[in-house]
């Protein structure tokens, strides 16, 4: 257990010091165009999940997400108890790694977000995005299980683009991102709203992917 707790820890360390280090250097970059900012953003996030996956997926299942865990919960795939001491690696492993890529790039250490992200068209594209995220991997752990890394790294990919939130789909990079004012961040107190909808998502996709492929 030491050793999976160490490894969601890790990987999620590693997911958001991406996501938000990304972040930052997009956008120093992009000289104000929002576009190659968000490409600049997405292409290391994408590619970092497929490399995480195929790292921690032998150790503890490589979830890196509350909404993942959750998943696997209701599939009876992992005890209530390791579930929770899943999300608290989770969560603290996110913070740790945006506090990280805040040090990389000499942005403040606690800085929290003012980034507004709230309103029906951004929780409805959280449920999308979760829901798809669930989907990705219950169907290809159905059909082809060694395709995962590479599903879920394209599947967010293309979330970040045809979703209007950019597709966070994940309670623990949503918090740990609560505490980043850059360019990945948003504004804490939106941070509840976004968790309620990923895991209602999760849970959706999770009975519905039950019923579809007949498990």
């Amino acid at each position: 257990m030491q050793r999976r707790l160490f490894a969601e820890w890790l990987g999620t360390l590693f997911l958001l010091a991406t996501v938000v280090g990304s972040g930052i250097m997009a956008e120093r970059l992009a000289g104000g165009n929002v576009a190659i900012a968000l490409l600049g953003n997405t292409i290391p996030t994408g590619a970092i999940l497929v490399v995480l996956i195929l790292m921690f997926s032998t150790i503890s299942g490589a979830h890196f997400n509350p909404a993942v865990t959750l998943a696997f919960l209701i599939r009876k795939e992992i005890t209530l108890h390791a579930s929770a001491l899943y999300v608290l690696a989770q969560i603290a492993g996110g913070i740790t790694g945006v506090l990280i890529a805040h040090m990389m790039f000499e942005n403040p250490l606690i800085d929290p977000s003012t980034h507004a992200r709230t309103g029906t068209s951004q929780w409805i594209s959280e449920f999308v995005a979760t829901f798809g995220l669930v989907a990705t991997i219950l169907g290809c752990l159905k059909t082809r299980p060694e395709s995962i890394p590479f599903a879920v790294g394209l599947y967010i990919t293309a979330a970040y683009w045809f979703t209007s939130s950019t597709s966070f789909a994940n309670p623990a990079v949503t918090i740990a991102r609560g505490f980043s004012n850059t360019f990945a961040g948003i504004d804490p107190s939106h941070v509840p709203a976004f968790i309620v909808v990923q895991l209602v998502a999760a849970v959706v996709a999770t009975l519905t992917f039950k019923w579809l492929l007949e498990e």
